[in-house]
């Protein structure tokens, strides 16, 4: 089998940043699927399970509502390594293109207070483990890196 995209960048090199991992075509349409990578891969602690539960409800809920991003949003959720999410966007777009939306939604994270979008019994299979204190936290730790990024945060490193 060959092997896929994601497991050809190399993780050794690769800090935290907002990465397009791959760009798709279906017919006339593009989506460009995105690494929101907020742990430096094999070097930190991996983000814990209750709050990357809590960023992925948090997150899937800030694009599907945002005013210009919600019919581009095609998926937010979280990676099997724990390390970061990857959104899905329509459309052939670059990391700078969505860095402003990123920021935003970081923002909103930030500020969340209240009950967690979907966890209740009747609309999440795991609905009781979240933690907004660490996903806040976790969120702090990845808008500063995306608050000034360099060109080795937005671009996979070669």
């Amino acid at each position: 089998m060959e092997k896929i995209a994601s497991f050809q960048v190399n993780h050794l090199l690769l800090k935290p940043g907002l990465y397009v991992s791959r760009r798709d075509k279906f017919g006339d349409t593009i989506i460009t699927t995105f690494d929101l990578r907020f742990k430096e891969p094999n070097n930190e602690p991996v983000i814990d399970m209750p709050a990357l539960h809590t960023i992925e409800h948090l997150g899937a809920t800030f694009l599907r509502s945002h005013q210009e991003w919600s019919k581009k949003t095609v998926y937010f959720g979280p990676m099997g390594c724990r390390t970061g999410f990857y959104v899905i966007f329509q459309g052939d777009l670059s990391s700078e293109d969505v860095l402003p939306v990123i920021r935003e939604m970081l923002d909103w994270f930030i500020a969340f207070s209240g009950p967690i979008p979907g966890a209740a019994p009747a609309e999440c299979g795991n609905y009781s483990e979240q933690n907004l204190n660490i996903a806040q936290w976790e969120a702090k730790r990845y808008a500063a890196v995306l608050a000034n990024p360099g060109k080795d945060r937005l671009n996979y490193p070669a």
